[in-house]
């Protein structure tokens, strides 16, 4: 595997992925869609408790020519972990990879899902459909506006199914309510307002170390500048730090603004004021814990 080079880590796939499928706000991962034995085979990217929902989700599409014959996560303790218990599903131990691009150098492979942090949510999209695959990526489609660009560019271009976790839209009784919300059962509805209350401890400071033996780091860093490994990056608390997330914002807050969006049946706002900060405790992260967005 070679090392990876972060000056044109990104360069190379934005330049290629500039000009036809459609991205969708998606209620769940594709299927429909099938290979040249008509069988759909997906590798689903970065496990863990989400990743692995959506092995779940699809094996139980195992009757209707779905399977889950490969896993990637740049942690090999998980790797084997969820491999096992594919296996258990499945009754075969599925491939496992560390690098994403030995997956997507594989044909066989029709999709990937993508359960990655969200600074790998662009390169691991572009990437994938430059090779054909098509994709479900787990919200916030991108780590930034630029990013979802180019990869709804990537998508046209070659021509790719992509889709968007936003599930909750597919919600009957959410869609339900939506529908009746809109058809005026409560009368003019010209605001709504989206809560998020998340009970999020401190995560203190964790001290520069090496990484452990089953963490492939350089691989974890992918795009994002490199950096000292700590405790507090892999796996979970990186959403509070802003190479790699996007606060609760980008996290809960993704779904509850898009409810707001569907219900009130607007696209995109045409202006955006927000206000926050870091409150209540000291710690290593670094997004708001604390935030109003209008």
């Amino acid at each position: 595997m070679s090392r990876i080079n972060r000056r044109s880590f990104l360069k190379s796939s934005v330049q290629a992925a500039t000009t036809a499928a459609i991205v969708s706000e998606a209620s769940g991962p594709a299927h429909g869609v099938t290979g040249a034995n008509e069988r759909i085979r997906l590798c689903c990217v970065g496990l863990r408790w989400r990743g692995f929902d959506h092995v779940k989700y699809f094996m139980k599409l195992k009757g209707k020519g779905v399977d889950v014959p490969a896993l990637c996560d740049i942690d090999t303790k998980i790797l084997d972990q969820y491999a096992g218990r594919l296996a258990k599903i499945r009754g075969a131990k599925p491939d496992t990879h560390v690098d994403l691009r030995k997956v997507l150098d594989d044909k066989t492979i029709d999709a990937i899902t993508i359960a990655t942090p969200n600074h790998w949510h662009a390169l691991a999209m572009i990437w994938a459909c430059q090779a054909g695959k098509d994709v479900y990526v787990e919200k916030p489609i991108s780590w930034c506006i630029s990013e979802g660009r180019k990869m709804v560019q990537a998508a046209r271009k070659h021509q790719r199914i992509v889709q968007v976790g936003l599930q909750r839209r597919s919600d009957p009784t959410i869609r339900k309510a939506a529908e009746q919300i809109r058809a005026g059962i409560i009368g003019d509805v010209y605001m709504a307002r989206s809560l998020v209350y998340k009970r999020r401890e401190s995560i203190g400071f964790a001290k520069p170390a090496a990484p452990p033996p089953h963490v492939d780091f350089d691989l974890w860093l992918g795009p994002a500048p490199e950096q000292p490994y700590h405790t507090n990056l892999v796996h979970y608390n990186w959403h509070w730090f802003w190479n790699f997330g996007n606060g609760e914002i980008g996290n809960s807050g993704v779904h509850r603004l898009d409810l707001a969006r569907m219900t009130l049946n607007k696209t995109l706002p045409v202006k955006v004021a927000s206000s926050g900060g870091r409150f209540g405790y000291k710690d290593q992260g670094q997004t708001p814990n604390t935030q109003i967005a209008t």
